[in-house]
């Protein structure tokens, strides 16, 4: 007597695919029987209310709207140049290589992290000390000067 060329694995993975075909088979049909033919716009409309939230309701076309003039609107943290100058600036030293001669603080009114080299200090400074400084432009950006340690 021969044996089947088949083995028991490739017969159960056969099954299963039959069986997946057929699951797929019976979804589809199920999905287009429960479909709902005919949705109106109306029901399909969402609407925006005064404070941004959806709503199925439409505005009242009566009611007064506020208009908003798109330069007002400030997203971010207001740039260095739009502040007014201020005489002196107190912060903490956020880093500091004396050997290379540079570090940042950081301001404790804005946050901001401003540069500052060992050309601009009045005395030695280190991490975590507390200064006073002065804020100036350069061509890179905004630089500290005049940065006195705070005791």
């Amino acid at each position: 007597m021969a044996r089947s060329q088949e083995t028991f694995n490739k017969r159960e993975r056969e099954k299963q695919r039959i069986k997946k075909a057929q699951e797929k088979q019976e979804k589809m049909k199920e999905r287009k029987e429960n479909k709902e033919k005919g949705t109106s716009l109306e029901d399909m409309m969402a609407y925006l209310d005064e404070n941004g939230n959806l709503t199925t309701t439409p505005p009242n076309p009566g009611q007064i709207r506020k208009t908003f003039r798109q330069e007002e609107i400030q997203i971010s943290v207001p740039k260095q140049e739009d502040r007014p100058a201020e005489e002196a600036r107190t912060g903490v030293v956020a880093f500091f290589n004396d050997h290379k001669g540079f570090g940042f603080i950081n301001d404790a009114q804005t946050g901001e992290r401003i540069f500052v080299h060992v050309n601009n200090l009045s005395g030695p400074i280190k991490e975590h000390d507390k200064v006073t400084f002065e804020v100036e432009r350069s061509p890179k950006g905004f630089v500290a000067v005049n940065v006195v340690l705070i005791k």
